[in-house]
């Protein structure tokens, strides 16, 4: 087997559903400690991005233990979660309805969710253009989504001690914390990431329109707002 922490692209999504049931029980723990809890501000930025309101039906896309849905139920009772693992949902802190399924299928109708969340899973999935044309396909019309991912710093200082911190520290606390093999991956699958302009070009040819992008923190999280047009 190669050294690389990342799996081979057709084995991708057996790899990853695999290594966050592993990592499942002490997710949340490394993912506070890691982003010194800023991953719960970026997801109530991006929440309130959304435009989300009181009535709307949410759907969080890798909702892993639930942060998305748990801060989603303070403005409407009706979220939902998928996640492509088991683990992750018996771990959730949300008592919203989960769903085990691929982002790559989604098992609901055309025109049925009002808002779309994803946080830091995009490069997970072994086709980003398939995913956002699922996105589109549930979307009701004028239906909004918001998609937190990592990100490279614009500012060069920034940059490499983020990269320092990302590539060198994040393993290693990772490893004390849970998987050495998952966090090894954690840096490594920013390669499955295309940079913002291609994103933004896959955005379009998923037929979303006022796609913006938003630097979080000094630039080391973005986030990818769209919507669906009224027809």
């Amino acid at each position: 087997m190669s050294n690389t922490p990342l799996p081979d692209p057709q084995d991708k999504e057996r790899y990853v559903r695999a290594m966050f049931d592993e990592i499942s029980s002490r997710y949340d723990l490394v993912n506070r400690v890691m982003t010194f809890g800023l991953d719960q501000s970026w997801r109530r930025k991006a929440l309130k991005a959304s435009y989300l309101k009181n009535g709307e039906i949410l759907l969080d896309v890798a909702t892993g233990t639930g942060d998305f849905l748990v801060l989603a139920t303070n403005i409407t009772p009706y979220v939902i979660g998928i996640d492509l693992s088991f683990g992750m949902l018996k771990h959730s802190r949300s008592a919203q309805p989960l769903v085990q399924g691929s982002a790559l299928d989604l098992p609901l109708a055309d025109e049925s969710v009002d808002v779309i969340t994803c946080g830091f899973a995009l490069r997970n999935f072994k086709d980003i253009p398939q995913v956002l044309s699922e996105f589109h396909r549930i979307l009701k019309a004028d239906g909004r989504v918001a998609i937190l991912e990592v990100s490279t710093p614009s500012n060069r200082l920034v940059e490499v001690l983020h990269k320092i911190y990302f590539n060198k520290i994040v393993p290693e606390l990772g490893a004390l914390l849970s998987s050495p093999k998952a966090y090894r991956y954690l840096p490594a699958s920013v390669a499955y990431l295309p940079p913002p302009d291609q994103l933004t070009e896959l955005f379009k040819d998923a037929r979303f329109s006022g796609i913006i992008r938003k630097e979080l923190s000094f630039g080391v999280s973005q986030l990818f707002l769209a919507r669906k047009d009224l027809p």
